[in-house]
């Protein structure tokens, strides 16, 4: 594990922004590593406002698309809401799609199936939109290099409406409008919206045709922050606005169908974790182990007793993708041991009887056992599917398009991406994949890293400061929970390990005879010998506030420990 002490920041920014917002500098110093210097910047960060959100229309198209969108109401054609099979494109389907439904019948939603049609805009759902008389697709996560498939549907009368996020091709596809805040020709001041959080926009254009202000739309933006929690996008800007209105709809007054899945939580207010552990991996159980659809039933439902079913429903598709995901970990990793070795600079696996809606799951687990971009491929259909995951800093998308001769399409982000190919070219795409990562990448990179915000003492640790570090939130991407590193600790001889198999390790730390802090580093239950010795020891570690009996202490939570 590497540690990496950011760099400090200019102190007469931290000095002049210290002063202004009347705060100590260790606050001041992780908001201008945050990028925020000035007062009206961190006004910006601590009380996000959805006044600050930008206008629908600086989106290039986006006038376009409402007026289509609007002509179609007019004439009465059915509309078909048309999106991915994950967290962003289900949220995003029903997001759309009850909102077109609360003033307009005409509307049906479409998610394709993983198994039958794979990612993006199908064939199949063309000719569904053709054979029931629908004329206009709005298509949401998805689309931006559907080149193909929206000439087909041209042919057959058909528009499309294309909401996405993902990286356009050198080719656009044809269609009536598209909403792509990543395209090169697009001055929307935000491009780092999820799919969802692209829908939303296009809605909050049609809300202003209907009078509709913001406060008419906040119940969407349950919807919203769980896209936005599940996508990993950076936690900056407009995302930043719709997380936290969003949590706070979630934890106030959500959908029927959220409020099922977080029936049985514990916890009275719930935090940007809680919905990228606790929300999201269950709507998505849904796309991986039966359908999309059952997202979008549950999301879109208003009847609470029938949401709880359809929870219910999800709950056991969340258990049975768990032991899936176990078991072909265990065998993909003895696969690497059998015949990869591990001197590569990839992983790349392959079973033609791994379950498709899993190898995602299962490519970020290798990462934790190898830490190196993996892909994992199964058998779909007359070809083989993959999902491929990067370690931090790799851009995996740019070694995919450098392989691209040897795949039939593929698509995604810096970190995360899915492809196609035949299977008699598997091999030669492995090993140009290989030799593209293995000439590109730093080696440091192969390495995990813990990013460090701050050298601290545990006398700088109080109540202020934690109530201040609770204002950062919500944490993501650009704004992670910051990470602190003291040195010349001392276990006070309390040191033990918990966990069924001793996996945890439970310290009781002190520094320079100061008051203690109890920490625990999950998954740390092999460093217990570290602590043996008495001699001076140091961890990298974020600050919890513990609740146990009712009374809520400071933790730290440390992600590492070493000899001092």
């Amino acid at each position: 594990m590497r540690w990496t002490l950011k760099p400090k920041p200019d102190s007469q920014k931290v000095k002049a922004l210290a002063t202004q917002l009347k705060v100590d500098e260790l606050i001041a110093a992780l908001l201008v590593q945050r990028g925020i210097e000035t007062f009206e910047q961190a006004r910006q960060f601590f009380r996000p406002s959805l006044d600050d959100l930008h206008n629908p229309y600086l989106m290039k198209d986006m006038d376009k698309a409402v007026s289509r969108i609007e002509t179609a109401i007019a004439n009465g054609e059915n509309i078909l809401v048309f999106g991915d099979y994950d967290v962003d494109g289900t949220t995003a389907v029903s997001l759309v799609s009850s909102y077109l439904k609360s003033y307009y019948p005409n509307v049906a939603t479409y998610i394709p199936d993983r198994y039958d049609e794979g990612y993006g805009i199908s064939y199949k759902g063309i000719d569904y939109a053709d054979d029931n008389s629908i004329t206009l697709i709005i298509a949401l996560d998805c689309g931006i290099k559907s080149i193909d498939h929206i000439a087909y549907a041209n042919e057959r009368n058909i528009d499309f409406i294309i909401c996405d996020h993902h990286r356009p091709g050198d080719i656009l596809p044809n269609a009536i409008a598209l909403l792509d805040p990543k395209r090169d020709d697009c001055s929307y001041p935000y491009d780092e919206l999820c799919g969802c959080g692209v829908g939303f926009k296009l809605i909050q254009a049609l809300g202003e045709n209907r009078n509709q202000t913001i406060d008419d739309l906040l119940i969407y933006l349950d919807l919203v922050a769980t896209a936005i929690a599940a996508d990993i996008v950076p936690m900056t800007g407009e995302n930043r606005i719709l997380a936290k209105f969003g949590l706070d709809v979630i934890n106030a007054n959500p959908r029927p169908g959220i409020k099922a899945l977080i029936k049985n939580v514990k916890k009275k207010v719930l935090t940007i974790t809680d919905v990228v552990f606790i929300i999201a991996p269950r709507i998505n159980a849904a796309g991986r182990i039966k359908h999309g659809n059952a997202a979008v039933s549950l999301l879109t439902e208003y009847d609470l007793e029938q949401a709880e079913q359809f929870a219910s429903e999800i709950e056991q598709h969340n258990s049975d993708r768990k032991d899936l995901d176990k078991q072909i970990t265990i065998e993909a990793l003895d696969q690497i041991e059998i015949n990869e070795g591990t001197d590569k600079f990839t992983t790349v696996v392959y079973n033609e009887n791994w379950h498709k809606g899993v190898i995602g799951i299962v490519a970020s687990r290798l990462i934790e056992t190898y830490y190196r971009p993996t892909i994992v491929f199964t058998k779909s259909g007359d070809k083989l599917a993959a999902s491929a995951r990067s370690v931090k800093d790799f851009d995996i998308y740019n070694a995919l398009e450098a392989s691209s001769e040897h795949l039939e399409q593929f698509g995604g982000h810096m970190y995360a991406a899915g492809m196609t190919l035949k299977e008699e070219n598997y091999q030669n795409f492995k090993n140009a994949f290989e030799k593209v990562v293995s000439e590109t990448i730093h080696p440091d990179l192969l390495t995990p890293e813990i990013a460090i915000d701050a050298e601290i003492n545990l006398t700088d640790i109080d109540d202020r400061l934690v109530r201040l570090l609770n204002q950062f939130e919500p944490f993501g991407p650009q704004n992670m929970t910051p990470t602190f590193m003291t040195k010349n600790l001392k276990d006070s001889g309390y040191a033990k390990t918990l966990g069924q198999n001793g996996e945890h390790l439970k310290l009781f730390v002190k520094q320079f005879n100061s008051n203690g802090f109890g920490a625990i580093g999950f998954g740390l239950g092999d460093k217990l010998e570290i602590t043996k010795n008495h001699q001076p020891i140091a961890i990298c570690y974020c600050i919890d506030e513990n609740e146990f009996n009712g009374t809520v202490s400071l933790q730290l939570r440390f992600k590492d420990i070493k000899p001092d």
